[in-house]
């Protein structure tokens, strides 16, 4: 979820329903501790995000542990520790998923940060390694014995990546074999496949890729929890949270000399959101085309007006057939 859930995203997301807990984009120890801005950028929050987790990772005890007392300082509700993260240049560092092939040391981070700050520590792991190596149980184990408040485990080795199938068999076996709360991740894309895992013995679930595609999955999973109908959401919806997403991101803007480079930024966000958020609705592919070729913000906008309030008239123009628009629920 790096460079995906920001602050502005995080704030729509909850502003909607349904969401617990927020967790921010994964930020680096050493960069914290160094003081670096963009890594301080990444961690940035504000009240109406909480309860909100800051996930920090890395593998040197001492540095993740000044790292938590930063988190603290900042006024976070929890730290989480990364331990989940399979891409190459963290697991490069003896970071993310890395660590779970080392559970003796992994269990020695989380002592000296457990140590180091009041607030809850949390880790977030996968099965394992790779099919060899899953041994999420005993990292689990090794991890609520070091003092970690709770612990998610991703049904998938950092080997799988994204691709088979998540193990929440595996998930449900350690949920029943801690006694700290076990959530579970992975596969969440649809709002009854949240409430089917929420029955299924874990504490929580973590919901990622499927909020990109549907902001609105965690509110629909709680009016079903709750015996009720889950909402509707328009393509009007969907195109106004498009459109207040760009205006919280401007809004972001301290440094007006600047404007050109972020409204630039702006795009970026948006074009990288788009390849989640249009799949499943007819035409998606044509507006995922046309914003990747939007030559300026404001082009954007209007783009997106267009398209969420008039499909039909807009499919053609973009290069799509011709045909209605089918204007139903997303679920």
């Amino acid at each position: 979820m790096a460079g995906m859930t920001d602050s502005a995203f995080r704030r729509l997301v909850k502003r909607h329903g349904g969401c617990g807990l927020v967790v921010t984009e994964m930020v680096s120890s050493e960069g914290l501790v160094r003081g670096i801005d963009r890594t301080l950028e990444f961690a940035e929050y504000v009240d109406e995000e909480r309860p909100v987790s800051i996930q920090i990772f890395g593998g040197d005890p001492g540095k993740m542990a000044a790292a938590a007392q930063i988190v603290e300082g900042m006024g976070a509700d929890i730290v989480d520790v990364n331990m989940g993260c399979p891409v190459p240049k963290i697991a490069k560092h003896h970071a993310g998923c890395s660590l779970m092939k080392e559970p003796a040391h992994a269990a020695t981070v989380i002592a000296a940060m457990t140590k180091a700050v009041r607030i809850p520590v949390t880790v977030k792991m996968r099965a394992g390694w790779n099919d060899q190596q899953r041994n999420a149980p005993e990292l689990a184990r090794r991890v609520e014995d070091a003092g970690a408040s709770a612990v998610a485990v991703h049904g998938r080795t950092a080997a799988q990546s994204y691709s088979g199938a998540a193990d929440w068999d595996l998930v449900a076996s350690i949920a029943d074999l801690l006694t700290i709360p076990v959530l579970g991740s992975g596969d969440c894309v649809e709002p009854e496949q949240i409430v089917e895992r929420m029955r299924a013995g874990v504490e929580g679930v973590l919901v990622g890729r499927g909020v990109l595609k549907n902001p609105w999955i965690l509110a629909q999973a709680s009016d079903l929890a709750a015996g009720r109908a889950k909402r509707d959401v328009t393509l009007e919806d969907r195109g106004r949270f498009l459109l207040d997403y760009i205006e919280l991101l401007l809004r972001e803007r301290v440094d007006e000399s600047r404007e050109r480079t972020h409204d630039r930024w702006v795009v970026n966000k948006i074009r990288a959101l788009a390849g989640y958020f249009t799949k499943g609705i007819e035409g998606g592919a044509e507006l995922r085309s046309a914003i990747n070729s939007a030559e300026s913000l404001s082009a954007l906008q209007q783009l997106i007006e267009a398209f969420y309030a008039h499909p039909v008239a807009t499919r053609g123009a973009y290069g799509g057939s011709k045909g209605t628009f089918k204007s139903v629920p997303v679920a």
